[in-house]
């Protein structure tokens, strides 16, 4: 609680508050507002203490885990997962395609039908074995983190205390909700009764990215288990690792059969059969606006299976003249720079008013240089690398695109490292609404720093975009605040913070960064289908 109070600066001393906010960000800096900043604060410090990563975790589960039972793909094909650190080959993986998709949506179909276990289980019980689920996962923190670490590449304590600790967060939080959806009773005229039923939807395909592997998974599997549903998921081919391990975990915790499938595959032949499988009830998808149109194709090609989308963006972060601005700086690059870059929500449209524009720009590019880069089982590394060769490749274009179309470019620019996928952290000002780094997502550790006068200018020109997925506003007015809030396209808006990502609060974009939300109660209302019930009655009394 003492974090949600203004306090004078402490002594930076080992024993200070502070503390584990030194070790968790590798920086002695504090934050000019602790309660504002954001998801690297949302931690148990009593676990700094004593995390550890295993540099070296044992790779267990390498095959697909269908009807509770690990195999071997049907074609016999694997291919290998990459340490994006080194770029070597951590070992080789079952590659799932069409014919298993078939397998693991017959296992789910199987055990959603009528009469089945858990159909009859009590919602109570749901819950229970999702708490049984996160404890499991809570048991394997550090070994779950690393995996996570060495195969995409973020740092560990990232890993461990942002990633882990809001994926078991949750979890619990949607086991809570197993017994707590319900329909309503309603007044109709006549002799009849009429109510509702919350019911699942069924079998729901559910495609997870690379760049949060575990969060993405805890945010798919959360609802669908609560509401009753069965699952049939495909990891992404670039981190399937941690998502394997968390299979085994739902085994063991004692969900029935074919309740939760986990394939590891590729999109154009598993992620394909999943959108356009018959016999899918719902797809939801997590990834780039260029998939997600691929996918709404499938779904209404096939049988209208229901969908759910979390697409990309390009999210202004509104820096005023009045903001405090050492701290406006500091979250504007984690903002940015956090995971690499790699992040849908990023505040990666920097936008500062003129009044403060020059300094700040100063300020940001005296930051980025100093930020740490290097090995992710480090406790000083702020920065890995880029997920795999493409990505790292994909960044350095966008980077010779903006020094092509005359951004000034103040920091970084180009491969840090003599080995894996490694980008220097970048910074570009005097950035214009036409230059494709304004324009695209760029998703790599690419800060792009534009210039405005008045607030109705850098409204018109935020909404300005074919994304909406966030937004933020630094300022100390609050009228300022509720009217820009309120005028931004997005759906999500942070104020004088960012990225405060917690599973009681719904979110999901505008526009083309995507279809639904997640997360929260409203994350429900994608898994269930509204049945209504009437029914005749001798005689109604009020």
């Amino acid at each position: 609680d003492s974090l949600l109070q203004e306090t004078p600066t402490p002594k930076k001393t080992k024993n200070s508050i502070y503390a584990p906010l030194v070790a968790l960000t590798g920086s002695t800096k504090q934050p000019a507002k602790p309660y504002c900043c954001a998801v690297l604060y949302v931690v148990h410090f009593s676990t700094l203490a004593r995390m550890e990563p295993i540099v070296n975790p044992e790779i267990k589960f390498t095959k697909l885990f269908i009807n509770n039972e690990w195999v071997d793909s049907v074609s016999g094909k694997t291919f290998p997962t990459i340490n994006p650190a080194t770029g070597e080959v951590i070992c080789q993986v079952q590659e799932g395609d069409k014919a298993d998709v078939e397998k693991a949506v017959k296992a789910a179909r199987a055990a959603f039908k009528l009469g089945s276990e858990w159909r009859t289980m009590d919602a109570s019980k749901r819950g229970s074995l999702m708490m049984k689920l996160a404890d499991l996962m809570e048991r394997d923190k550090a070994y779950l983190a690393s995996l996570e670490s060495l195969d995409n590449g973020k740092p560990f304590k990232d890993a461990f205390n942002i990633d882990l600790s809001l994926t078991i967060k949750c979890i619990r939080y949607y086991a809570g909700w197993a017994d707590k959806t319900h329909g309503k009773t309603i007044p109709v005229d006549g002799s009849f009764i009429s109510y509702t039923r919350h019911e699942p939807i069924g079998v729901c395909g559910q495609i997870i990215p690379w760049n949060f592997p575990l969060l993405m998974q805890a945010w798919k599997l959360g609802p669908a288990l609560a509401t009753g549903n069965v699952v049939v998921m495909k990891l992404a081919e670039q981190t399937p690792l941690s998502g394997l391990a968390v299979a085994d975990l739902v085994r063991e915790a004692g969900f029935p059969p074919g309740v939760v499938n986990i394939l590891s595959g590729f999109g154009p032949t598993a992620g394909a059969a999943i959108s356009e499988h018959m016999d899918v009830d719902k797809v939801a998808f997590t990834g780039s606006t260029e998939v997600g149109h691929i996918i709404q194709k499938a779904a209404g090609g096939s049988n209208l299976k229901r969908v759910t989308l979390e697409l990309g963006g390009k999210s202004p972060l509104i820096v005023m003249d009045d903001a405090d601005l050492d701290f406006a700086v500091e979250t504007a690059h984690f903002a940015l720079f956090f995971n690499q870059g790699q992040c849908c929500c990023a505040g990666s449209r920097l936008m500062v008013q003129e009044g403060i524009y020059d300094e700040f720009v100063k300020r940001a590019t005296e930051r980025a240089k100093k930020r740490t880069v290097g090995d992710p089982f480090s406790s000083s590394t702020e920065q890995g690398p880029q997920v795999d060769e493409e990505q790292f490749n994909k960044v350095l274009g966008y980077i010779q695109s903006g020094m092509a179309e005359g951004a000034c470019l103040q920091a970084g620019g180009g491969k840090w490292g003599e080995k894996g996928y490694f980008v220097q952290p970048t910074v570009f000002s005097d950035v214009t609404d036409d230059m494709k780094i304004c324009k695209e997502e760029i998703f790599g550790p690419v800060q792009i720093i534009q210039k405005f006068k008045t607030m109705d200018e850098v409204l018109d020109r935020a909404n300005n975009s074919s994304y909406g997925l966030a937004a933020a506003v630094f300022t100390k007015d609050i009228g300022n605040a509720m009217y820009m809030s309120n005028s931004l396209r997005a759906g999500t808006v942070w104020v004088n913070c960012y990225d405060v990502l917690e599973a009681q609060v719904p979110f999901g974009g505008y526009k083309m960064s995507g279809v639904g939300r997640e997360l929260g109660e409203y994350g429900l209302e994608a898994y269930t289908e509204v049945k209504s019930v009437t029914i005749a009655i001798p005689q109604k009394n009020s």
